[in-house]
């Protein structure tokens, strides 16, 4: 029987997501894919999560990359499919409800490095290693990368990744904002958990908000201004905003319900 290629489990209301083929060091094929986007859909229905962490089994790799054995004989129709979905499983990433941390354990290499990306937060071990080496195959980044990484590290650095297809530790990743934090080997899944532990003990709906509204931000300053506005306002309608507010002003935990 064939491993699961995509493992996941509760701890209350988070969801930790591993990617489960460590033999190949976590390499994306469609099927993996297709795998990683049914999970992040079954978490968003289940309504009651509220954070994710997502990293990849072993130690050498969070993802080290699409597999391209299977990418190799691809034409140009089949290329522009496998593309799609790795598009579609970035933009799930960003507009789930709840917040997603990638804790990278190693290799984060062209599609993991993309992957990586598309999450609200990375934390990566002092071993974990970042790259966009499509170049070297002759091909570019077709997960977003061009797109999320020039967000991420600004133009001119994102160009020099992509262009040169250099390989970076984590401090450097770290450096440049690629990365919000680095952590000894071994600890990184425990400190993301941390991270996504406190996070999910905020109001959910707030970041539900928050993240449609940083996601937005590209719209223009006076548009994006608006847009957080008018999201601002929609939360005092909520009884989170009621129980939040009153939580503090009584010095109590707020117990928040995502309503």
């Amino acid at each position: 029987m064939l491993e699961n290629p995509v493992l996941h489990s509760r701890e209350g209301d988070l969801a930790i997501v591993t990617i489960n083929r460590p033999d190949k060091l976590n390499s994306l094929d469609r099927s993996t894919l297709e795998r990683l986007l049914a999970v992040v859909e079954e978490l968003t229905a289940a309504g009651d999560v509220r954070a994710l962490v997502l990293t990849g089994a072993g130690e050498k790799a969070f993802v080290a990359g699409a597999d391209i054995a299977a990418m190799r004989e691809m034409g140009t129709a089949e290329a522009k499919a496998f593309a799609d979905l790795g598009h579609r499983l970035g933009d799930r990433l960003e507009s789930a409800p709840f917040v997603v941390i990638a804790a990278v354990n190693g290799f984060a290499l062209g599609g993991g490095c993309e992957l990586a990306i598309a999450c609200d937060l990375i934390y990566a071990s002092d071993k974990a290693r970042f790259a966009q080496p499509e170049v070297n195959l002759g091909v570019i980044p077709g997960f977003g990368g061009t797109q999320r990484l020039v967000r991420r590290v600004g133009v001119g650095k994102a160009r020099e990744l992509v262009y040169t297809g250099d390989m970076i530790d984590a401090a450097e990743a770290h450096r440049i904002g690629l990365v919000e934090g680095v952590v000894p080997h071994g600890t990184v899944l425990e400190h993301a958990k941390a991270v996504a532990k406190k996070i999910a003990q905020k109001g959910p709906l707030a970041i539900r908000q928050a993240k449609v509204v940083m996601r937005r931000g590209d719209a223009g300053l006076p548009s994006a201004n608006e847009l957080e506005a008018q999201a601002f306002a929609v939360l005092f309608g909520t009884e989170d905003q009621k129980e939040g507010m009153a939580a503090f002003v009584g010095k109590r935990a707020a117990a928040f319900k995502a309503r």
